[in-house]
């Protein structure tokens, strides 16, 4: 697969920045006396630093020295000096984020950093309190590997402190969760009952249930939660943008639902939307449902638009439901839960990438992937319809399908050169390593481990990378994914994992930018702080190209910009205020 070199993209521009400067347009902002990266050089390891940046109608307009672009400045210009020590970059784009699970978090029972079994009662108990009687408690983000005592909870754990709640409450990675037994007994799930494929229902000795309900059997459980209301979704929506960009992010790929993307369009239209959003469709619904949502909407619009299609091969690593060619080291008689055959997955893929849909396929283990993998290569020669009659096939240049494996954490050696030859993005999150280097080598064993969240490996093979967070499965910074990337080391740092696989840190901003953007389509507008490109950046508090790697961590913004506009202002930062 050929990722167009910025040097290219740079040249295409070159005619727009000299009608800029002949036709002398009037910059809204200039940035002086910066260290700014442009985002030019990165791919091939140069980077180029410029100390001055001029903003025009939500454009780049110019970059260059000081002298060079503060002659542009006119009486309307408003010039931010930028304080000692801050740096500049193209605002991240996040490849992989769920906007609509974050927000009801927020405004649920939110069991993010829980360190016990102890403290995530006590969260379950404050919210069933506070709820009217009866009322379904859900949420999530517990994380039993966090624990003391590293074991699944139980249903009779929750029922101490749920009272008369009916509840249902995600793992941190969304594919099991602990139900009570009124949420149990509201949804007939029984020791008898039979989890659709995909799906398991954990039983005890007795051969009751556990609580532990798992992908697709939770799925139908948690269709019995209320929906929230419209003021809560989009309360918790606005909650979720307002992190985002906070930490950097001016763009982001978001797997949602329908009722959320519906918001999103209210709040585009209030001016709200202070993010650019591209929304995901869901995979297994009908083609005809995914063509009328995709016309629902502008394809377009820069700010808001609907993107590819997402589908699920499995589950995840920390709950033992990925599925993999060989059973987990630590449980040698599970080897996870596939959610399609293989057969249906292949005429599913056709019949969406006929309808000139992206895909892409969430996939953890080595076996998800390698059956998307397959599904793809079914795919390849597929064109679009309908076509003229003796058109080419837009699909015969890898370049126009673009498809996705999310996540791709484990992955067999022989089948990384099959997403280059196929054009096949790997849309990953380095982040997780940060959880899962504490468990993921006693999962897989020492031999599956070594080729585990091969992002180095992924690049040497020519494929492209495209690198976001799982909000809220991790916590949205994109600096703890940065840092991991280069150092894969835990955040105290003593300890590694397979180092081989790390890369520099021009090699990571660059999946985190122009990557992402190359995603989603957009690496001709977006990821480059160049004359003509969206004037999406960030203004931090520390050179994320010189820092010591663990100060990377430790990474504050301070203004975030999308289309030339501020849209998170940090006063307290310890650069002060710009």
């Amino acid at each position: 697969m050929h990722f167009p070199k910025p040097s290219l993209l740079i040249a295409l521009f070159a005619c727009s920045f000299a009608s800029f400067i002949s036709a002398q347009t009037p910059p809204d902002l200039i940035l002086l006396h910066g260290t700014i990266l442009t985002g030019e050089g990165l791919r091939e390891g140069t980077p180029r630093i410029v100390s001055a940046l001029a903003i025009a109608n939500g454009k780049v307009l110019a970059t260059g020295s000081d002298a060079e672009i503060q002659h542009l400045a006119t009486a309307t210009t408003r010039v931010l000096n930028l304080n000692l020590g801050t740096f500049v970059m193209p605002g991240l784009n996040d490849a992989h984020v769920h906007l609509g699970g974050a927000g009801q978090t927020k405004l649920n029972v939110d069991l993010t950093g829980t360190k016990s079994l102890d403290e995530m009662l006590n969260r379950i108990q404050t919210k069933a309190k506070e709820s009217p009687s009866g009322h379904w408690l859900s949420g999530g983000g517990w994380d039993h590997t966090l624990w003391t005592q590293k074991t699944l909870p139980t249903r009779q754990d929750l029922d101490k402190v749920t009272g008369d709640h009916p509840t249902i409450l995600e793992r941190i990675d969304g594919h099991i969760a602990i139900a009570n037994s009124a949420a149990l007994k509201a949804a007939g799930v029984t020791g008898k009952s039979v989890a659709p494929q995909g799906g398991a229902i954990d039983l005890d000795a007795k051969g009751e249930p556990t609580g532990i309900l798992r992908e697709t059997e939770m799925e139908e459980v948690e269709k019995l939660i209320p929906p929230p209301t419209h003021d809560e979704r989009k309360r918790g929506l606005e909650l979720a943008i307002e992190d985002a960009v906070s930490h950097g992010l001016t763009s982001l790929q978001d797997n949602s639902g329908w009722d959320d993307f519906l918001v999103f369009e209210e709040l585009e239209k209030e001016g709200k939307l202070h993010a650019r959003i591209s929304e995901w469709l869901p995979f297994d619904a009908p083609v005809e449902t995914l063509r009328e949502h995709r016309t629902h909407h502008d394809l377009d619009d820069p700010v808001l638009h609907t993107g590819m299609l997402k589908g699920f091969m499995d589950g995840s690593l920390g709950s033992h439901t990925a599925a993999m060619k060989a059973p987990f080291a630590d449980e040698p008689g599970n080897s996870g839960l596939a959610r399609f055959d293989q057969a249906k997955l292949n005429a599913m893929a056709i019949a969406r990438a006929k309808a000139g849909f992206q895909i892409g396929f969430h996939a953890i283990g080595d076996r998800a992937a390698a059956m998307a993998l397959d599904a793809f290569s079914q795919t390849y020669n597929v064109c679009f319809e309908p076509q003229p009659a003796g058109s080419k096939c837009l699909y015969a240049v890898a370049e126009n399908k673009r498809d996705r494996i999310e996540h791709a954490q484990v992955v067999d050696p022989a089948d990384i050169p099959r997403f280059a030859k196929l054009g096949v993005i790997a849309s990953m999150q380095p982040n997780h390593l940060l959880t899962d280097m504490n468990w993921a080598e006693d999962r897989l064993g020492p031999q599956r481990a070594a080729y585990s969240y091969a992002w180095k490996a992924f690049l040497d093979a020519g494929v492209v990378l495209a690198f976001g967070t799982d909000y809220p499965v991790e916590p949205v910074t994109p600096f703890r994914g940065l840092y991991a990337a280069v150092t894969r080391a835990n955040e105290a740092g003593t300890k590694t994992y397979f180092p081989k696989n790390a890369l520099s840190r021009a090699q990571a901003l660059f999946a985190y930018t122009q990557g992402s953007a190359f995603a989603e389509f957009a690496e001709k507008r977006k990821g480059l702080l160049v004359p003509g490109y969206e004037a999406d950046f960030v203004i931090l508090d520390r050179n994320l190209l010189t820092v010591p790697a663990a100060e990377i961590l430790k990474t504050r913004v301070i203004k975030t910009f999308v289309g030339g506009k501020t849209v998170y202002e940090n006063t307290t930062s310890v650069s002060g205020k710009l």
